[in-house]
């Protein structure tokens, strides 16, 4: 197999780019590719297993959430790719699901031997088609959707996550202190697998692959990364004070057991989530914020090969 690191220079807090470079030039199967751009991963990748179609390559994202989420963009519909992260961003919120599911640590995912005897799994990925913005298109997400409340949150790491406090691993807890004064009470019509969700007025709503957002926050504690199935997690406009209970227990995976939440809380799975409003509205996936009125979000069941680390 062939082993192909994407990396992209402007993901964590400093460029990784020369200490992958130094990690895998041992190995003869192994090469680095530097991104120039936003979604240029995807069109590598995609153009790649294009031209290789009988190739068994894997294709290692170096970088965060957003990193992974453009390398297995571009590997939709090629089964001879599989994916393996190398969590070197802010958040690596993705890889976090695997300490909890299966015991194995960040570290082992940045262990080059590690992953060569790793092993192939089938996991899923969100298939999200926005339509009446400036983002109409096709996307994908193989961790985490929000909106409300969470896009003003990601807005706001974006600005400041190179900032010294502010930002790196306190980017996501800079946004929900902005977000407190500006995005409480949001308007957004929800339906799951067809079905009326919600009232419309809400706080902030999650759509999960994985379990994790904003580098340590639980917000899907239930999620399955290959059963199919989006968990969708919708907190109604609540006070400040009840606000900062709910944090904590948010933050721990606990929000959704709690008999003082379940008046603010509605949590269910289904396949496909549809979202709409009369004025167009952002969406983060995996970090990246899209403008649309209207959006649909398909579960792309056991869609892409993922390569796990040896535990």
């Amino acid at each position: 197999m062939k082993y192909i690191f994407i990396a992209n220079p402007n993901a964590g807090k400093k460029d990784s780019s020369s200490s992958i470079r130094q990690q895998i030039a041992p190995y003869s199967d192994m090469e680095l590719y530097l991104t120039r751009g936003t979604r240029d991963a995807t069109r590598f990748v995609n153009s790649y297993c294009s031209e290789h179609p009988d190739e068994e390559v894997c294709f290692v994202a170096c970088g965060g959430d957003g990193t992974i989420c453009e390398v297995a963009s571009g590997m939709v519909g090629h089964p001879n790719a599989c994916l393996a992260c190398f969590p070197v961003g802010s958040g690596d919120d993705y890889v976090k699901y695997f300490r909890d599911v299966d015991g194995i640590a960040k570290e082992r995912f940045l262990d080059v031997k590690a992953l060569r005897e790793g092993s192939n799994r089938k996991v899923d990925i969100m298939e999200v088609t926005v339509g009446g913005g400036e983002n109409d298109g096709t996307y994908y997400s193989i961790n985490v959707c929000n909106f409300g409340f969470d896009a003003m949150v990601c807005r706001t790491m974006i600005e400041v996550k190179r900032k010294p406090i502010i930002g790196g691993r306190n980017s996501y807890t800079t946004g929900i202190v902005k977000a407190i004064f500006t995005s409480r009470r949001n308007h957004v019509t929800i339906a799951v697998d067809g079905k009326p969700f919600n009232d419309e007025t809400f706080m902030l709503c999650t759509l999960g692959n994985g379990r994790y957002v904003g580098g340590a926050y639980c917000c899907c504690p239930l999620s399955r990364n290959d059963d199919g199935l989006i968990e969708v997690n919708l907190i109604r406009p609540v006070s400040i004070p009840r606000f900062a209970f709910l944090v904590g227990e948010y933050k721990k995976g606990t929000h959704i057991n709690k008999p003082r939440l379940r008046k603010v809380l509605s949590y269910t799975q289904g396949k496909c989530v549809e979202l709409s409003h009369s004025e167009p509205f952002w969406v983060s996936i995996d970090g990246e914020l899209l403008c649309g009125t209207h959006y649909t979000i398909r579960q792309l069941h056991q869609a892409i090969n993922l390569r796990v680390p040896k535990a």
